[in-house]
């Protein structure tokens, strides 16, 4: 296996369409570095050009150390898995994965060995002398990940490889992958629109907005502590709530219009702290910090809204919560609740409460949490 790294890469077609602005990182040996974003990001953009299959506008791609801009896909030592699965409707399961080996002229009893080896690596043993007609969704796609598997690639890149299957397939596909990474050790990066999927396999994610990286850190880290107010909203489901206000010069209150928050104990100090006083900014509270104010909430600011809608989402509940102008979501356990309609008293969980500058890049306000 090896490392990629990226240096300063970016991508503009012709009409000066910027796709990718200036994307460096690393990918480490043996990682799952997962590249997220909404349609549209650049993210696949960039997977193609690590794979050569997307000419680099500018900077610099290594794979293992080795400069790679200039060297053809097939020289690369990578193996890729497309969001189709691309697998040779006539050819049987063997035949489908064995079909790179045999294109590298690999004698024909090491392909028998390797084939039956990465068969028994994705369960597919049973499956060797089926065509493709005759598999399910997620038996296909593990036919697809055989056929890179079996190569012993230096990386594994692959493009929203799950999108086609339905929900159910997609969790049991996600312990799949996990579960090879973990087996096989393989420096893989991955793409997707999907933030469970990043969530749940990445190592490290990559998060992307209109072609420019907006963070990069581990899933926990990024949930916990965003950067900016896309990162914020883009990962967690329900998405973080936001409430735009004036913070007063001693970081003690928001005035958010409909209500003015107070900030006591330890978070209005941590505010102040950030340089935050007496400016506009957006405060971030995300769904499960939303707590009624009538169970043993912990200390923070209170408001009050009006209930719009209940969500049963089997072991808890979604309240969508109206106050002025702002639509809160909170998740809270399942217990009575009034009908829609009814005012409710809300707490605000302080010592998970984020802060973003009201700029439009949304930078993150203060110390992390």
């Amino acid at each position: 296996m090896a490392s990629v790294q990226l240096q300063g890469v970016c991508k503009v077609y012709e009409g000066g369409q910027v796709a990718v602005q200036d994307a460096s990182f690393e990918v480490a040996d043996r990682e799952l570095m997962v590249l997220v974003g909404p349609s549209g990001c650049g993210k696949s953009t960039l997977l193609r050009m690590i794979a050569g299959l997307e000419s680099i506008s500018s900077g610099a791609v290594s794979i293992g150390g080795r400069p790679v801009n200039e060297v053809a896909p097939k020289d690369r030592d990578i193996a890729m898995v497309f969001q189709s699965y691309a697998l040779f409707p006539h050819m049987t399961v063997a035949q489908n994965i064995a079909f790179g080996l045999k294109v590298r002229k690999v004698p024909l009893t090491q392909i028998g060995q390797r084939v039956q080896a990465t068969a028994r690596t994705l369960e597919l043993e049973s499956l060797l002398e089926r065509l493709p007609r005759a598999l399910s969704g997620g038996q296909r796609q593990r036919v697809a990940l055989a056929r890179a598997l079996v190569r012993d690639p230096a990386v594994f890149l692959l493009d929203e490889p799950l999108s086609n299957l339905d929900a159910r397939l997609r969790q049991s596909m996600r312990i799949e992958l996990a579960r090879l990474h973990r087996q096989v050790g393989a420096t893989m990066i991955y793409v997707t629109h999907d933030q469970i999927e990043a969530m749940t396999l990445g190592q490290r994610i990559v998060v992307l907005d209109r072609g420019r990286i907006q963070q990069i850190d581990t899933p926990l880290a990024l949930y916990q502590r965003p950067a900016n107010r896309f990162v914020a909203g883009f990962l967690g489901s329900p998405a973080m709530n936001f409430l735009p206000g004036r913070l007063d010069r001693d970081g003690a209150n928001l005035d958010v219009g409909v209500e003015i928050l107070q900030l006591d104990g330890a978070g209005a100090a941590r505010f102040h702290a950030g340089g935050a006083g007496g400016a506009d900014v957006v405060l971030g509270v995300r769904p499960e910090h939303v707590l009624l104010a009538d169970t043993a909430a912990p200390i923070g600011p209170t408001l009050a809204a009006t209930l719009e809608a209940i969500e049963p989402i089997g072991p808890e509940l979604h309240l969508v919560l109206r106050c002025g102008p702002h639509e809160l979501i909170a998740r809270v356990p399942p217990r009575p609740l009034p009908q829609p309609g009814a005012r409710l008293q809300l707490r605000l969980a302080v010592e998970h409460l984020h802060f973003f500058s009201s700029e439009p890049e949304g930078r993150r306000i203060g110390p992390p949490a």
